[in-house]
């Protein structure tokens, strides 16, 4: 039988203002996504659909999620490989693509751009290449359909 792994997470709505959903302008979307023994992380909406901005929203969540795996994943191919990574930076960008009617949208593509600063300059190349290679194996690239891109740069420090 296939190991499995099982992950789980509540959400609390924080965001009743006092008549709760009584009409689409009266409530806050606000929330709190909680798991066990883990700090609260304050939520709501995209700005876009009336959300708080001061507060994550699924998009970036899941936009942070695909470079999270990136990340964790790339620096077990870069220790397996000899190539010694000290410092690890990305900035992530996802694009959601609404749809023509109105009714809802998807997220269509992720760009990662990690900046990875290596300790011999004889592995840039490796370490740049190793990227590519994610997608095979990291549990979030493999899960979402939409694709995700990657222009990454390690330099040495």
């Amino acid at each position: 039988m296939a190991e499995t792994h099982g992950y789980d997470v509540s959400i609390e709505w924080t965001g009743n203002l006092g008549t709760g959903t009584d009409g689409y302008r009266t409530f806050s979307r606000s929330h709190e996504i909680l798991a066990e023994g883990k700090a609260p992380i304050a939520a709501s909406a995209d700005p876009a659909f009336r959300g708080d901005r001061s507060r994550w929203n699924p998009e970036e969540l899941l936009v942070a999620t695909v470079a999270q795996c990136h990340m964790l994943w790339y620096l077990h191919l870069c220790a397996n490989a000899g190539i010694t990574v000290i410092d690890y930076e990305d900035d992530a960008h996802g694009v959601m693509t609404m749809d023509e009617h109105g009714g809802g949208g998807q997220l269509t593509e992720v760009t990662l751009r990690p900046r990875v600063t290596v300790t011999d300059p004889a592995t840039i190349d490796e370490a740049n290449a190793l990227h590519s290679k994610i997608h095979e194996v990291c549990f979030i690239a493999r899960s979402v359909n939409f694709p995700i891109h990657h222009q990454p740069e390690a330099h040495v420090l």
